[in-house]
């Protein structure tokens, strides 16, 4: 596990397979392989702390293992910023930012999800970084933020809390959460299917649906090819979106907007029943 808070860093950070140094001069961001090894060195600002910073590395990086391209991320975050905690709430900041003003490339994606977003309380699935978890926080939804990865959710807390933005986190398996039967009137998962097999994915909208009493909304990347350098291992076209809710009998629709959506609609257990496709329930 990456701790990303751990003290110390200064201008250099290692963990033995990758080494970041913050440099005076020579390129702003270079990534080297020797061996087994990945060598980094940048002169980056506190400024270049934000989530576009991961499509930089990934480009210098190439071929790499997602494990590999984490570990970069976190030490050239922890050597822009001498102080751990102030390292991370610019990353945050800055994102968020880019993210809620539309200048990141996943920004249309947040705002479409924020849209069908209905009821009151929200469950986001593999939720990262959460920074779509912290948005719909702020807007006044209550939320609960989960990850596979203990120490993106421990980040998210320390973040959350530094930021005064009330956000619960869950280290739990998308597909096995613990967490009792309809507890969220809406269940996300956010370009998190790509990253899992078929099976694991069906798992995964199963305990969605079981844990949504509204809605559950997800978003998934069109891509000819899975990305491997964000660890995608499946692509997916609307007629596959649509073969994955054949014979639920749910209420469902499947469109198109800067990659894949399907959103289904359950019965609310108010007796209201489910929305029109595309209605905005409150």
């Amino acid at each position: 596990m990456i701790d990303a808070l751990a003290t110390g860093s200064g201008r250099r950070w290692s963990d033995g397979a990758v080494t970041v140094a913050r440099v005076r001069g020579g390129r702003s961001l270079s990534v080297r392989r020797r061996g087994e090894r990945l060598d980094v060195r940048h002169r980056l600002s506190p400024d270049d702390l934000r989530d576009s910073l991961a499509l930089r590395i990934a480009a210098e990086a190439g071929q790499c293992a997602v494990d590999e391209f984490e570990r970069m991320l976190v030490g050239v975050v922890r050597t822009t910023v001498d102080d751990a905690p102030e390292a991370w709430r610019r990353y945050y900041r800055n994102s968020m930012a880019d993210l809620e003003s539309g200048a990141a490339d996943f920004a249309p994606v947040h705002a479409t999800a924020s849209e069908l977003l209905v009821g009151r309380s929200l469950l986001d699935l593999g939720s990262c970084f959460g920074f779509f978890a912290l948005r719909a926080a702020r807007s006044g939804l209550r939320v609960t933020a989960t990850d596979v990865c203990g120490g993106t959710m421990s980040l998210l807390a320390a973040v959350a809390d530094d930021l005064g933005i009330p956000v619960r986190t869950r280290v739990a398996d998308a597909a096995d959460t613990r967490l009792p039967d309809r507890c969220a009137d809406t269940v996300t998962a956010l370009h998190l299917l790509e990253h899992l097999p078929p099976d694991r994915g069906a798992a995964v909208l199963d305990e969605a649906l079981r844990l949504a009493r509204r809605r559950v909304i997800v978003a998934v990347p069109f891509e000819d090819e899975p990305d491997a350098r964000f660890g995608h291992v499946r692509t997916f076209t609307t007629a596959g979106l649509e073969a994955m809710v054949a014979g639920r009998g749910v209420e469902y629709q499947v469109f198109e907007h800067h990659g894949g959506w399907l959103v289904i609609d359950l019965w609310d257990p108010r007796g209201r029943g489910p929305g029109p496709p595309g209605a905005t329930l409150r």
